[in-house]
């Protein structure tokens, strides 16, 4: 059998123990390039090492900035401040992560060369206009394949900056919250003439604000309103020491395990805890889950914590708006959550799932339904009838690649096999974001390996 395949068999024993997860990929990326604008060296300790992070340094690293890898988990980027990027030799290869080149994008966008990102054919495959049509309103150039939907744009993207001044400064209305716009654009921001504005209908992830906050970029937060505006700033970002917390969005997988095998208690520890990531816990919270946040401090302007997760009764829940921006990447493991709780649950307004590294909603729908439960596949989301999941005997599951549909499956698996395995197919991905997912998952007692 091929090591790109996950065998885990049903948990015969509670899960039990205290564990740390990858480092936040979505602060790790930010870090890497916050680090690389620096006007001096930074020091990153604590990025996840996944895939998605290392294209985002090989990026960096091909725009002329010396990075260091010191043992496992520390960084020291040589910054080259805000003009200090150079032209890239040859294309920069983007993998399958969406936050690297969007952000790249934005980075991209004030430089007076021109770049041009790719990726995968699953990330080839992703929509990009809502990210150049601002950043082209500012003055960048950005040229893109066309696709299967009439008038978007796909990469791979050819980026180019003014060849001569700034760009403009720009007050943009997103029509739906995104982090990644909103960064890219902010970081375009950066190298711009007047104020950047970014106006969103809901909160998404504010990782960015709060990491250019910490090395002193002159930027304000109102509410749905991200302001960056230069004006008098010497366009410096300080060399100050950062630290990236553990990825809630791996932690998902180990904590939503604990909920679901009967007898399980366990702790993650040094989470982040940023609120506009802790939608998983918020609705974890109103299913019922025994869940506790507990040493909460804050590290590098982001509130992290340990939490520690004990197995119980689930009930159903709708779960939609605000609380799904806040959730989106966590809504596979979620909907686990949900096939072992008490009752039907509802998930809507999740049509982003839809443009992800796979179909999420077709994808959760359809290995759910492998596992026994009863769930209805809807345009924004799904329906899941709690209580019926049960394995009957060896199943296959295909994640088509996606490392968090795989983790889910894996999740599921452990509570609802029973003495039967379950092997999960193209689940090598599992890397881009929680390398050592098998290894935090047996350290906890489960049965999980590569074939």
């Amino acid at each position: 059998m091929s090591s790109n395949q996950l065998r885990v068999t049903g948990a015969r024993r509670p899960l039990r123990g205290s564990v740390t997860v990858a480092g936040d990929k979505s602060i790790g990326h930010r870090a890497i390039m916050a680090g690389a604008l620096a006007a001096g060296t930074v020091t990153v300790r604590g990025p996840g090492g996944g895939e998605d992070n290392r294209r985002t340094l090989e990026a960096l690293r091909a725009l002329g900035v010396v990075i260091e890898e010191r043992g496992p988990g520390e960084l020291v980027i040589h910054g080259v401040g805000l003009d200090g990027l150079r032209a890239p030799g040859a294309l920069i290869d983007c993998g399958n992560s969406g936050t690297s080149i969007r952000l790249l994008a934005g980075l991209l966008a004030s430089r007076p060369f021109t770049s041009e990102l790719s990726g995968d054919g699953s990330l080839n495959g992703r929509p990009m206009r809502r990210v150049a049509d601002p950043l082209t309103r500012m003055g960048a150039r950005i040229e893109g394949a066309t696709g299967a939907r009439a008038g978007e744009l796909y990469p791979p993207l050819r980026v180019t900056g003014p060849a001569s001044g700034r760009l403009t400064g720009i007050d943009h209305t997103s029509k739906v919250a995104s982090a990644q716009v909103k960064s890219a654009i902010l970081l375009a921001g950066l190298g711009a003439d007047g104020p950047t504005r970014v106006r969103e209908p809901g909160p998404s992830r504010d990782h960015t604000e709060r990491m250019l906050a910490y090395l002193g970029a002159p930027i304000r937060v109102d509410g749905g309103l991200s302001e960056l505006d230069p004006t008098g700033w010497d366009r410096r970002l300080e060399p100050r020491p950062l630290e990236v917390p553990g990825d809630i969005s791996a932690a998902a997988f180990p904590l939503v395990a604990a909920l679901v095998v009967e007898g399980s208690e366990l702790t993650v520890r040094e989470v982040g805890v940023n609120p506009t990531r802790t939608g998983l816990l918020d609705a974890l919270a109103a299913m019922g889950a025994d869940v506790v946040c507990g040493a909460e401090r804050v590290v590098c302007g982001e509130p992290v914590a340990d939490v520690r997760a004990r197995a119980g009764k689930l009930r159903a829940l709708t779960l939609g708006g605000e609380l799904v921006v806040r959730a989106i990447d966590e809504l596979p493991i979620l909907a686990v959550a949900a096939a072992f709780a008490d009752g039907v649950t509802t998930i809507r307004d999740a049509e982003e799932l839809r443009v992800k590294e796979s179909d999420r909603i077709a994808t959760t729908t359809r290995e759910l339904r492998r596992f026994g439960v009863e769930i209805e596949e809807r345009p924004d989301g799904m329906v899941i009838h709690g209580g019926s999941a049960r394995v009957r005997g060896p199943l296959r599951c295909e994640s088509e690649g996606d490392h968090r549909i795989a983790m889910a499956c894996a999740v599921a698996a452990l509570a609802a096999a029973g003495e039967h395995s379950v092997d999960i197919a193209d689940a090598g991905n599992i890397a881009t974001s929680f390398p050592q997912f098998v290894a935090v998952m047996r350290a906890l007692g489960a049965e999980v390996d590569w074939r």
